[in-house]
């Protein structure tokens, strides 16, 4: 079995999922090491992955973004996110293009040096690492060390040909699609971000590793064995017809996944007393501070849904909103989103790609309130998919809410279904297993 290094940025929705891939991997015999910052060494569970402390980016965030300690630059720069998140879709995206080679080619030069030192002393087999680390990945490409590449997100994050572009939807959700001049202005900052990181990709590898092969496509480049997505493999996503394996996981949940502890249950019981349905309300790690949309939410299930109980993960807004808070309401700064998804109806969430193939697993409908980065491409899967509806979350009215639950009370779709038994057949134990076969095949020569 070969020895890997499972390399993981220092986020939590991104470091969660690598960490049961490595747990997986590890139960499956494999010598595995799990690195990532030191507030994520708990993340390395049982006697099968080993913690090894590794920082490969300046920004952080442990589970809630507000919270976390970081750089006072890299909060002036989440501030400046999350009120961009305010003006819109095309806003937002054009922000985060703007601040992308700072948040994810910083010090590419100290990566490199990290890396060496570390293969050096572990003298892995393979590494996996996530696609949006970018620096690991390029520099993992200038030291020839063979990689397999795990993709956090909506699976067009690697772009399928050169008319797609990091940073641009493949499609949009219904509700958010931008006019002509707003989607050309967002085209032209992606396409502009492309040449730029292509630029310095190449002049990186030129200057570390002039013997390396070509690293292409700055955003395209990822390993040339296998690519593990955390995704179902949905029949109109944009195809690859060469290269690596694609392995599409369906979702990263553990196979044994804790069970709610009491106090949850016991709050879980007093909902069910007093209502027919519960949605769980989250907007993952970063926006759990659009405390605005939060409110506009849980106001709507409980003047418009006289039969629906609300569980809401509100952060470090969990104090705005405890006014909120009552016999059919739970307000807390987290939840176990992934144990309490098999106790609810419904959720709303944000289009993180963690939130929506966890509710597909569960078999959960969705209300998908989009914000920034692949969550409109994921928004627009649900969609697709009919496992959900989708809306803008800067324009919504409470009526909405209760408009849109109410419409999640059918069945899913049948295509739905599908997808939720495919999902419930793979999963990071089958992901493990194939990424194993791949390894076995390719087992290249350093």
């Amino acid at each position: 079995m070969p020895r890997i290094v499972v390399v993981s940025p220092p986020f939590s929705s991104h470091a969660g999922p690598l960490a049961t891939l490595a747990g997986a991997l590890g139960a499956q015999g494999a010598d595995v090491f799990f690195a990532c910052g030191e507030e994520f060494a708990h993340f390395a569970r049982g006697d099968s992955v080993t913690f090894i402390p590794l920082t490969v980016t300046r920004n952080a965030n442990t589970g809630v973004a507000e919270a976390t300690r970081q750089p006072s630059t890299e909060k002036a720069r989440l501030g400046e996110f999350l009120e961009a998140t305010r003006a819109g879709a095309v806003p937002t995206l054009l922000t985060q293009a703007r601040h992308r080679r700072a948040d994810m080619l910083a010090d590419p030069e100290g990566v490199l040096r990290k890396l060496r030192v570390l293969d050096e002393r572990l003298k892995p087999d393979w590494y996996v690492t996530d696609q949006l680390s970018f620096a690991v990945t390029l520099a993992l490409h200038c030291m020839g060390a063979p990689y397999a590449t795990f993709c956090p997100g909506h699976p067009t994050y690697l772009p399928a040909s050169p008319e797609a572009y990091f940073g641009v939807p493949y499609d949009w959700p219904q509700a958010l699609r931008p006019d002509h001049a707003d989607a050309n202005r967002l085209l032209a900052a992606a396409r502009e971000n492309d040449v730029a990181f292509t630029t310095a990709f190449h002049a990186f590898v030129r200057r570390h590793a002039p013997a390396a092969p070509s690293p292409g496509r700055a955003f395209a480049l990822a390993s040339p064995h296998a690519v593990v997505h955390g995704y179902p493999d949905l029949p109109w996503l944009p195809k690859i017809a060469d290269g690596p394996a694609r392995l599409f996981a369906g979702h990263m949940v553990p196979p044994n996944s804790r069970p709610l502890e009491a106090a949850w249950s016991l709050r879980l019981e007093r909902l069910r007393r007093r209502t027919e349905r519960i949605v769980l309300v989250a907007f993952g790690t970063f926006l759990s501070a659009r405390d605005d949309v939060l409110r506009t939410v849980i106001r709507g299930v409980l003047d418009g849904l006289p039969d629906v109980g609300v569980i809401a993960a509100a952060g470090q807004r969990s104090e705005a909103l405890a006014d909120l808070a009552g016999d059919r309401a739970v307000v807390a700064a987290t939840v176990p989103q992934q144990s309490l998804l098999n106790h609810v109806d419904a959720m709303v969430h944000h289009g993180g790609g963690n939130s929506f193939t966890e509710c597909l697993r569960a078999d959960v409908p969705a209300l998908v309130l989009p914000f920034s980065s692949d969550q409109f491409a994921v928004a627009r899967d649900a969609e697709r998919l009919g496992a959900g509806t989708a809306a803008d979350p800067n324009t919504l009215k409470r009526a909405d809410v209760r408009t849109a639950l109410d419409c999640l009370r059918g069945p899913m779709s049948d295509l739905a279904r599908s997808s939720f038994s495919q999902l419930t057949s793979r999963g990071p134990v089958w992901a493990a297993a194939e990424l194993l076969r791949v390894m076995a095949q390719s087992a290249p020569v350093r």
